[in-house]
């Protein structure tokens, strides 16, 4: 069996190994670089940014803290309107704390907006992101993301952390697959 064992036969890699691990080192770089002096506290969006950030920090060269929150977010009926309702968990200690949100791929920008704004309603000093993939195209509402990784454009992708759903996190690249079908 192979990592690919049970992914669409059409993966194709867009951004290989050797980049990844190129761009990590250099974001690694920059941050220690703009958080001289400083503690971070790192915070992981599950479940898309575990590979990312386990890599990311250890080219930190800083005292960090590391947190993982997991998002669950619902598209609901309000009245006349959808909404979307966004929750994550655990709740995490940011007081006075310069707080690094790291996820994997932001799309809409939603979750990564809401976060942001809870945690600086929590009192964090300062609030940075970062992310591997930036799909930029897809953009809900205006957020620039301080690290990232790789502009994308393709509307599916999985590895390097990013399921398909749920297969395909440990490819040590990044592929354009085709939507999952239900049920994988």
């Amino acid at each position: 069996m192979s990592r690919e064992e049970g992914l669409p036969a059409n993966l194709k890699a867009i951004v290989t190994a050797e980049q990844i691990q190129h761009r990590v080192v250099e974001l690694g770089r920059q941050i220690t670089a703009d958080y001289a002096g400083k503690r971070i506290v790192i915070i992981g969006v599950l479940e898309n940014a575990f590979v990312f950030m386990a890599d990311l920090i250890r080219h930190i060269e800083l005292p960090t803290v590391c947190q993982f929150v997991l998002s669950d977010i619902h598209d609901v009926e309000e009245g006349l309107a959808p909404a979307r309702e966004i929750f994550f968990f655990p709740e995490v200690e940011v007081s006075g704390e310069h707080v690094l949100l790291i996820e994997g791929l932001v799309q809409s920008g939603l979750t990564t907006d809401f976060l942001v704004t809870n945690l600086m309603g929590r009192g964090a000093a300062s609030i940075k992101t970062a992310s591997l993939l930036n799909r930029q195209s897809s953009r809900k509402v205006s957020v620039q993301l301080d690290y990232f990784g790789f502009d994308i454009d393709d509307p599916y992708v999985v590895g390097y952390g990013l399921g398909a759903p749920h297969l395909g996190r440990n490819l040590p690249y990044v592929a354009a697959t085709k939507p999952p079908e239900p049920g994988v």
